[in-house]
């Protein structure tokens, strides 16, 4: 089974990656502007798609976030789960190593997972500019709720 496997340095402290990671704001400002949440579940919103993302927050603490995806949409996510495990760089305790995965992909997808690590890999240089300044530049910039269609 294929697994998307990234590693990233980025000269913020682990609490900066952790708020990108875990609250509105931080999603927001990186990834796309329409997220949501019903519970433990976020919600993401992306132009052009029918309805949003469905996420499960299985965990959510200073050395790991993991969710897991909570919906058969899209379909070839089905099954998935993304970890993003935080340590701090050696010799640089002030920033942080961050290790991101994107497994569980069930036989027949693998066609896709080179087109989302693609995506996978803008997404990391985005959230890495914003721990390091606070620059907000999602990827994905909605208009409209799905509700609202």
């Amino acid at each position: 089974m294929p697994e998307i496997a990234m590693q990233i340095d980025i000269a913020a402290p682990r609490a900066a990656v952790l708020d990108a990671l875990n609250t509105h704001d931080g999603l927001t400002s990186w990834w796309t502007t329409g997220v949501d949440r019903e519970g433990d579940v976020l919600l993401f919103d992306f132009p052009g798609v029918p309805e949003p993302f469905r996420l499960r927050r299985e965990r959510a603490d200073r050395d790991r976030v993991l969710w897991a995806n909570a919906g058969a949409f899209p379909p070839h996510w089905a099954g998935t789960w993304i970890s993003w495990d935080l340590a701090d760089q050696p010799d640089a305790p002030d920033r942080t190593r961050l290790l991101f995965r994107h497994g569980g992909w069930q036989p027949g997808s693998e066609a896709g997972v080179p087109m989302v690590a693609g995506t996978w890999a803008e997404l990391l240089v985005r959230l890495k500019d914003y721990a390091q300044s606070g620059k907000v530049q999602p990827y994905f910039v909605t208009t409209m709720r799905h509700d609202e269609q």
